[in-house]
């Protein structure tokens, strides 16, 4: 039997309102960008995978643009004709034509292995080797920048049981004003909630050094990302009593062996499109494991698609000791699949049907789609 092969690539830019401005150490979001790629394939089976960044390239070198010129120009043409089963094969292939843009190829590996689970009539996680959990803790993130804002946002959260972990984005403030708003969340929410801080790379050695103790004290219980430097991030490895966690430097398994060799943090982010795709972000996360190192699943305020291809991968994890922070759909205002995510008693459910198992509302995504869609034929 003749193998399917990618016929033509769609591309797309979704320009989404969101609940309220996400305030970060490196910018503001006032709305989120999602990059949508669809392979169809030539048995007739689609595809659809996501790119998704944080505020534009503010937090990074790729944005939803760039993925999209990466792709329609470079990716895309080199993937026509090719079959559309041998997917590690294809990504290895892309890999050698194009350096990095990991977020691009991720969209297009995600795409890929939607379609093909949807071919075997399998999800996505029996892909990567099978599911041990059928729902995910989600954390919920603290952003507003007004501190009685954000409690009064989290006690809406506890009441409703959609989060019970509270992330506070800290960083852009001056430090002793960050740890005030971050003790005054805690004594609101007390025992009922955890709270963690992302700092976004914000702080020197120095600051952090200061910092972390303080953050400790007030009842912290996880730190992402202090530092810019992973030689600093493990410098300040076990001096105090408080989980450190890599995010911005881990960028595929090659850095998290050189994190992990050096003992440079307790808790890695997984992140699907920073690491490159769900196979390296199985690598890095299997690093993690052999290093000792605990993980927590990250997110890059993807819409759905990233968002549930990132809980199809979580869901296969033998260990997730902190949970996820798959919010992204959360924040945004419109919902573009024809049946919105399971999000109940503070976690996530992971769908069960063929590929992702979720389906796209073609009606509504026209809507918030810019113009100028790109087809990338034979």
């Amino acid at each position: 039997m003749t193998a399917p092969t990618i016929e033509r690539i769609e591309t797309c830019l979704v320009d989404l309102p969101t609940i309220r401005p996400h305030k970060l150490s490196v910018a503001t979001m006032h709305g989120q960008t999602l990059m949508l790629a669809k392979v169809y394939c030539s048995d007739g089976v689609v595809g659809i995978g996501e790119g998704t960044t944080i505020a534009g390239m503010a937090y990074g070198p790729e944005s939803p643009e760039s993925m999209k010129l990466a792709i329609d120009t470079y990716l895309a043409p080199a993937m026509i004709g090719k079959d559309a089963t041998r997917i590690q094969a294809l990504m290895a292939h892309l890999g050698k034509l194009v350096r990095v843009n990991h977020f691009s190829k991720s969209a297009l590996e995600t795409a890929l292995l939607d379609a093909h689970g949807k071919r075997l009539g399998v999800p996505l996680s029996e892909l990567l080797g099978g599911r041990r959990r059928e729902r995910l803790p989600v954390a919920w993130t603290l952003a507003s920048g007004d501190t009685v804002k954000d409690i009064g946002e989290a006690e809406s959260m506890l009441d409703a049981r959609r989060h019970k972990v509270f992330k506070l984005k800290i960083g852009a403030k001056e430090i002793k004003t960050d740890i005030k708003h971050v003790a005054e969340i805690k004594k609101a929410l007390g025992d009922r909630a955890a709270v963690r801080v992302d700092v976004n790379m914000a702080w020197s050695e120095t600051q952090a050094a200061w910092a972390i103790p303080a953050l400790a004290d007030v009842g912290c219980e996880l730190i992402e990302q202090p530092v810019a430097s992973a030689a600093a991030l493990s410098r300040l490895m076990g001096r105090f009593p408080v989980a450190l966690m890599a995010d911005e430097i881990l960028q595929g398994p090659e850095t998290a062996f050189e994190i992990a060799k050096h003992a440079g943090a307790d808790v890695f982010a997984i992140k699907i499109e920073q690491s490159g795709g769900l196979f390296a972000a199985q690598r890095v996360a299997a690093i993690a494991d052999a290093a000792g190192i605990e993980l927590y699943g990250g997110t890059m305020l993807e819409g759905a698609f990233s968002t549930i291809a990132s809980a199809h991968l979580f869901s296969s994890f033998s260990n997730l000791q902190w949970g996820t922070e798959l919010f992204g759909p959360l924040l945004i205002t419109e919902e573009i699949l024809t049946k919105p995510l399971d999000y109940s008693d503070f976690e996530l459910t992971v769908p069960n049907g063929p590929g992702l198992g979720i389906e796209l509302d073609e009606a509504k995504l026209k809507r918030w789609t810019r113009d100028g869609l790109v087809k990338v034929t034979a």
